[in-house]
């Protein structure tokens, strides 16, 4: 069987449900790993998804599990870009920006994990799969 490679980058909602265990969204991941996929979450993923209810050992235990990219100077300008061409402020959309940029950065094919399907499409574009969550 090939192996398919690509990238599933997870979202906040992605990250607080592989946190929680989700069926769902455990199987996807499962999926993306079975086929060599990378699965990544942005530094700043992880820092919107943690607050106090957050079972502390389960959150560590799931994010030594993924990739977690950094923010880079290019992501961060990429991030800039994409909220400009989609006319929106990074005051409110900074981190799903990130995500986006991270996500267009990746090896291909990728998908994005989100509870937010419209503003990562308006801020991908094409260029990614997005699945709702």
């Amino acid at each position: 069987m090939r192996r398919q490679g690509g990238t599933l980058v997870l979202d906040s909602e992605g990250l607080s449900k592989v946190t929680r265990n989700d069926r769902h969204v455990m199987a996807l991941v499962q999926g993306a790993w079975d086929e060599d996929m990378r699965v990544v979450v942005s530094v700043l993923t992880l820092i919107e998804a943690h607050h106090e209810r957050v079972n502390r050992a389960r959150f560590d235990w799931a994010v030594s599990r993924l990739v977690v990219e950094p923010v880079s100077e290019a992501i961060g300008r990429k991030a800039m870009a994409l909220l400009r061409d989609a006319g929106l402020h990074g005051h409110k959309y900074a981190i799903d920006a990130v995500v986006a940029a991270t996500a267009l950065h990746a090896q291909g094919p990728t998908v994005v994990l989100t509870s937010d399907p419209e503003d990562l499409e308006v801020l991908c574009g094409g260029g990614v799969r997005v699945v709702k969550v």
